[in-house]
């Protein structure tokens, strides 16, 4: 295979299809049609500085030769990272499975009912496990998961103290961003040794570990109580294995629970990505940030799932978050649950028994040497070993027999086992160690007042799979409930929903990859950091910045993180009051909720009647707030999927105010090789590697939201969350490389697509979305357009006067488009009444004519009802989606055949998609919120 058929193999249309997508946009080429879609001010015209393009046979023997770069050790350093075996029926199934790591976020239920159950299970097994009444449905790592409680505990609490307790035996990293986060919003941060020191006199929150990073377990029900007693809310980061054998935190009234479900069959991945956990008592549920999957019912009055409380969601309370976190780690989280779900609650106490009895082990031969001394007598799975003044050379002496110890001081060795440790493992740290022959037992090092006595994961779908036939069975009928691109398009605005190539996936499972700790010594990760330093490199020259860091391990973070430089850079410069964000009204929810996060006030600007940043509003807000201006935030192309002509003049202005331009990468898909944020005066912009770089979606997550930025900017990127506040840098991430699992992905697509390739793509996606607008325009209005009538690589329909025409509204088509076999596109973002249509380069001209066909019918039925050939209330449009029970049902009252409603237009019969549920009525299932499994009762008819 040659390196142009990698690019020919991404990009749908072929040249014959280009040549009549022009022809019905009016343009000659591509060239052209970009030429006067993009304004000329910021038009780049070079060659990116990108490696020839290679081919996937070259690019697996590249990636072959990094991954030999790193050491697979033995990994026992802990501190929330652990050995795992994920099932293969799992890895094979859910991790390398299309139909699971190419779906999107769950917006629309009725096509999403698989992995809305699976987090549900996931949701349920939290719970289960923690004790406590409701579970989100993952949250990015247990440092960021943390950070969120501390900030919903100060929602909370009736404490007015600004001091947030952190017990200092908690894991370093979780408190490099408890920090990092804590300090923007005038937080207090005390960590203390809660073993030695007395709580303060007031303070309004307090976070435990359990067992602690040193793996002592105590008894934390005095300071609950303490806390409590003061009006505190108090979190506990809990492991999960441990909670099948210690008292769950919910039993002595902890508020929240947060941490990682990593061991539950997620490789370390040399950081992540993982799904963390947030859990919290009753009351709370309503607080909790992130997504939450509840149980609902259908037209019917059938169980059927949706995300919960979805009013919480950022693009709708933008600077009124309490949160930016706009994704999860869905597809780990599916992993997580369906561990628990494989090796039900008996399988999990034999893993966790074993576990332990491995480090009671250790400990018991540990105890044989004069010289050590094992610190604690209770424990789970972490040893810790004071020897005074050996602690580097017994570190050394295990790594070279290939096992890698923690080295926390001069004195002190900390030793973790897990589910994949040894005998031979624990022989080669008692060789380190200098222990003599030993053969005795271990006992148990837990105390019996701590032991767990509830039961656990008692729903029948934690006891029902436990057969690999019988989990390759539920995960297939899970999958087949479900839409993703593996089926058909998925033309979401704002989303990018290009196909991600086989090739690119397939390292992220190797061993050299998946199985390295990300506290691993360096001469370890070699090849890691090589490849990490040539993506970050190629990120740099596609957007036009000096430095980019790849820790922030999400959109959100990554705008937290280059917002947090700009304050850090006024700051440094003796400009610490400029703490005034410009937000045009246009812009991403996140944008706002990032701003307030990073302690900026937000500060609206208008759009003019076209949808562009009105320069005029921005004029008098500069000149309004022009001593306070810390930046503006744009996205570029605009959220309406235009090509602004005065972004360069925007730029400019706000340079000139002496504030910081931050364009918003979310749209970069529109720019690659044709524009760079980076020349044409922007100062900061976060990429999204899930959208425009490959990185799958996986049905709401992983995601990684790098951050590029000018040189000025760069000694404030990320620093290392393992050395907490590097050069008082902040932790964005509990990783240095955020979730560096998974950036083999977007490090093949872009060395396969090289800089042609780049450059082909993002014009073929902006001749899509206006080859869309032209077919489709006279059916439905395209609500905004730049120069010449030209959208970018996305397209805004108007539904609004139809809608006040014939009360079709916008959900109807939306749930119409699962008929005829597509997602439906955006709804209602950023317009309300309006489908925001992004078709991406990787889909081809049949897919592209089928979905606008699909429309066209659409807007021919909504026709049939504003005529009264059929009722408002009762037509193909109302009653969408139509289930294959529905349709074949004994009585039919509807006035239309029941062919209409099963194959409307061209459907193909031996293709179509059949929901597994009607529509979902997600205002009850707020009403009757209900966050973990239904009994099976509830799917009676």
């Amino acid at each position: 295979m040659t390196a142009e058929q990698f690019a020919d193999r991404h990009i749908g249309p072929d040249p014959d299809d280009e040549r009549r997508m022009l022809e019905t946009v009016g343009y000659g080429s591509v060239d052209e049609l970009m030429d006067a879609a993009i304004p000329e001010v910021i038009r780049w015209h070079g060659t990116l500085d990108l490696p020839a393009p290679a081919s996937e046979r070259e690019v697996i023997a590249e990636l072959r030769a990094l991954a030999a770069r790193n050491t697979v050790a033995a990994s026992m350093i802990g501190l929330g990272y652990h050995g795992t075996h994920t099932p293969a029926v799992i890895r094979r199934n859910v991790l390398e499975s299309p139909a699971w790591y190419t779906a999107y976020t769950p917006y629309q239920p009725e096509i999403s009912q698989g992995r809305l159950e699976a987090l549900l299970n996931f949701q349920t097994m939290v719970t289960d496990l923690t004790g406590l009444a409701t579970a989100n449905a993952s949250m990015l790592d247990e440092g960021t998961a943390a950070a969120e409680a501390m900030t919903l505990a100060r929602r909370a609490s009736k404490s007015k103290s600004p001091v947030y307790v952190v017990d200092g035996d908690t894991l370093p990293q979780t408190i490099a961003v408890i920090t990092s986060r804590a300090e923007p919003l005038g937080i207090d941060v005390r960590v203390l040794d809660l073993g030695a020191e007395e709580l303060p006199g007031e303070f309004f929150g307090l976070h435990l570990q359990y067992p602690g990073a040193s793996g002592v377990v105590r008894d934390h029900a005095p300071l609950v109580a303490a806390a409590h007693a003061g009006g505190a809310l108090v979190t506990v980061a809990a492991d999960l294995l441990a909670l099948t054998m210690l008292r769950p935190p919910g039993e002595i009234g902890v508020d929240i629970a947060a941490g990682t479900t990593q061991r539950f069959g997620v490789p370390m991945g040399f950081g992540g990505p993982h799904a963390g956990y947030l859990a919290v008592r009753a009351g709370l549920e309503r607080m909790l940030p992130g997504r939450l999957v509840g149980v609902s019912r259908d037209a019917d009055g059938n169980p059927a799932y949706r995300l919960a409380l979805q009013t919480r969601e950022q693009h709708i309370r933008r600077e009124k978050a309490t949160s930016n976190i706009c994704t999860a780690q869905v597809l780990l989280a599916v992993m997580a649950g369906m561990y628990a779900v494989y090796h039900g609650p008996d399988g999990l106490r034999a893993i966790a028994r074993r576990t332990h009895d491995m480090a009671a082990r250790l400990a018991a031969g540990l105890r044989t040497v004069d010289g050590v001394d094992v610190v604690h007598d209770t424990f789970f799975d972490t040893v810790l070993a004071r020897v005074p003044g050996r602690a580097e050379a017994v570190v050394a002496d295990a790594a070279g027999r290939g096992v890698n110890l923690r080295l926390v001081d001069a004195d002190h060795v900390g030793i973790s086992c897990d589910e994949t440790t040894t005998g031979a493992h624990v022989q080669k740290v008692w060789d380190a160690f200098g222990v003599p022959a030993f053969d005795g037992a271990g006992g148990d090092a837990l105390p019996d007042e701590l032991r767990r006595t509830s039961d656990f994961l008692t729903h029948p779908v934690f006891r029902s799979h436990h057969s690999e036939t019988a989990m390759l069975r539920y995960l297939r009928r899970l999958s087949d409930f479900d839409y993703a691109l593996d089926r058909g398009m998925i033309p979401l605005g704002s989303c990018t929903m290009k196909l991600n190539a086989t090739t690119e996936m397939e390292a992220i499972t190797w061993p050299e990859f998946a199985h390295i700790h990300p506290f691993a010594p360096d001469a370890q990760t070699a090849g890691y950091r090589e490849m990490i330093t040539q993506l970050e490199a190629w990120l740099a020259e596609v957007t036009g910045y000096d430095a980019v860091s790849v820790q922030p391990n999400a959109g959100s973070q990554g705008e937290l993180a280059g917002l947090l430089a700009i304050r850090a850079y006024h700051r440094d410069r003796g400009a610490g009051h400029r703490d005034v964000c410009l937000i045009p009204s246009s812009a991403h929810g996140t944008n706002a909720a990032s701003a307030v996060m990073a302690g900026m006030r937000v500060v609206v600007v208008a759009c003019d009647a076209d949808g562009n940043v009105d320069l005029v509003d921005l004029d008098a807000k500069i000149d309004k707030h022009r001593d306070a201006l810390a930046a503006i935030m744009v996205t570029y192309p605009s959220t309406h999927g235009v090509y602004e002509t005065g972004i360069a003049q925007l730029c400019a202005k706000v340079h000139d105010a002496g504030g910081q331009v931050y364009v918003d990468g979310a749209n970069l898909n529109a720019l690659v090789g044709f524009a760079k944020p980076g020349k044409f005066g922007a100062d900061v912009s976060h990429l999204n590697l899930h959208k425009t770089f490959c990185i799958p979606h996986g049905g709401g997550g992983p995601g990684v939201g790098p951050v590029a930025v000018r040189a000025h900017l760069a000694p404030f990127l990320p620093g290392d969350p393992s050395g907490a506040h590097v050069d008082g840098r902040p932790a964005i991430s509990a990783a240095r490389y955020g979730s560096a699992g998974i950036l083999p992905i977007p490090w093949a697509y872009l060395r396969m697509m090289g800089a042609e390739g780049l450059t082909r793509a993002t014009g073929v996606a902006v001749l899509a979305a206006n080859y869309v607008a032209a077919r489709l325009r006279n059916h439905f209005p395209v609500l905004y357009a730049g120069n010449k009538g030209l959208v970018a690589h996305e397209c805004i329909l108007d539904l609004r006067p139809l809608a006040k025409s014939t009360g079709v509204s916008v959900d109807d088509v939306a749930k119409r488009l699962i008929d005829y076999g597509f997602h439906a596109p955006t709804m209602s973002f950023p317009v309300a009444g309006t489908l925001m249509v992004e078709p991406t380069e990787s889909e081809d001209l049949a897919e592209l004519d089928r979905f606008c066909d699909a429309m066209i019918a659409i807007r021919a039925e909504i026709d049939k009802v504003g005529s009264g050939e059929w009722p408002a209330g009762d037509n193909p449009l109302a009653n969408a989606p139509h289930t294959a029970a529905m349709v074949s049902g004994d009585e039919w009252p509807h006035p239309y055949p029941r062919s209409v409603g099963a194959y409307p237009g061209a459907v193909d019969r031996m293709a179509k998609y059949w929901p597994p549920v009607r529509r979902v009525d997600g205002a009850y299932g707020d009403r009757n919120l209900v966050c973990s499994c239904p009994s099976p009762e509830a799917f009676e008819s």
